[in-house]
């Protein structure tokens, strides 16, 4: 201690007496913490992270790892330019520049640690099923924006520019904007209006009022993809799709309802049918054994008896499949039972006069 105390005053009054060494002890200084700091970064707090159960925060860390020790660094370098005190307006060009670079800096490192985030929970809550993970995106996509203006906003105070004026030119600016942009801005409210509502979510399969079916594909603030059956995708403004009758095969149950109508001769035996159709539903692995397959007997046809078999697929995206089985597997069961599919016939009777 005796020591620190005759030689810490001769340091001091060195670095008085020679400002640009007093300078760049400083900043050597500096430099030495920012190596410690990045030696505990690196072994300590990692060790840390292997062991818990957070996983963020080995990619967080990976992150924040640079910019902490590029910080320490630059106010190093800050307050060496400041002991030196160069002359106006050297030391306000010299201190804006290092603040300006500290903001760049740790606006983009924010915006990397709310984009990881958000990235991991949407992801899990995809794996759990649960909804809402567009909302996580959006609002992970807007703290990024409010990071962005705050940097700007900081830049601009740092280098003592006015924004009274720009702030006024903006709202004139913003108006003519938002009078020329009013279908994306319509389309832009219709995006958070679905996020919000919820009336389908990415994987539902949906049949809009125009006729097109297809599966969600992407919710954006623009605009919705679904792709059709036939691989093609469609993109639909928002600002339509929030005005038009859209139907959600996928809720609120995931599974959808097949209907098989299916005609047969008159004089055959119904209990017979009704029992070759349910055997048929029940040995497709297709079909769902809850609710339980189930036969109707609709009406009484012009040539036939008219039956409709009612199923549940495990997918609005089986339907076509199922259908295409079950058919197949009624024309074969039907053989092999002698029940008759009949069609329209018409007896011609010619009297000579």
């Amino acid at each position: 201690m005796e020591f620190l105390h005759k030689w810490l005053p001769q340091v001091w009054d060195f670095m008085n007496e020679s400002k640009v060494l007093g300078a760049l002890i400083i900043v050597a200084a500096f430099c030495i913490v920012a190596w410690l700091v990045d030696l505990i970064m690196d072994r300590l707090l990692r060790a840390l992270a292997r062991k818990s159960k957070f996983h963020l925060d080995d990619a967080i860390l990976d992150i924040l790892h640079r910019p902490v020790w590029v910080s320490i660094v630059l106010v190093g370098a800050l307050t060496g330019v400041r002991w030196i005190s160069p002359r106006q307006p050297f030391i306000f060009i010299f201190v804006a520049v290092l603040k300006s670079v500290l903001v760049l800096i740790w606006a983009q490192a924010i915006n990397r640690v709310l984009l990881r985030i958000a990235d991991d929970w949407v992801r899990h809550w995809r794996e759990a099923n649960r909804h809402g993970s567009e909302m996580i995106r959006l609002g992970g996509s807007i703290a990024r924006l409010v990071v962005l203006a705050g940097a700007i906003f900081l830049f601009l105070s740092l280098w003592k520019i006015n924004i009274t004026p720009l702030l006024a030119s903006a709202g004139i600016a913003g108006v003519a904007v938002a009078l020329a942009a009013k279908e994306t801005l319509s389309n832009f409210f219709g995006g958070i209006t679905v996020l919000l509502d919820q009336p389908y979510k990415v994987g539902d399969y949906i049949i809009l009022d125009s006729g097109e079916r297809g599966e969600v594909a992407e919710i954006g603030l623009r605009s919705t993809r679904i792709v059709t059956r036939d691989d093609v995708q469609v993109s639909i403004p928002n600002s339509v799709i929030t005005n038009t009758k859209v139907i959600n095969e996928s809720a609120p149950e995931p599974r959808f309802r097949v209907r098989i109508k299916v005609g047969v001769a008159y004089g055959t035996d119904v209990d017979q049918v009704e029992e070759v159709l349910l055997s048929v539903a029940r040995d497709n692995p297709l079909v769902v054994t809850k609710p339980e397959p189930r036969v109707r007997f609709r009406t009484f046809g012009e040539s036939s008896l008219d039956f409709e078999l009612l199923c549940w697929a495990h997918r609005p995206h089986d339907k076509g499949r199922i259908t295409h089985q079950l058919n197949r597997a009624i024309y074969k069961a039907f053989d092999q039972a002698g029940i008759v599919i009949p069609f329209p016939q018409r007896d011609v009777h010619m009297h000579s006069p």
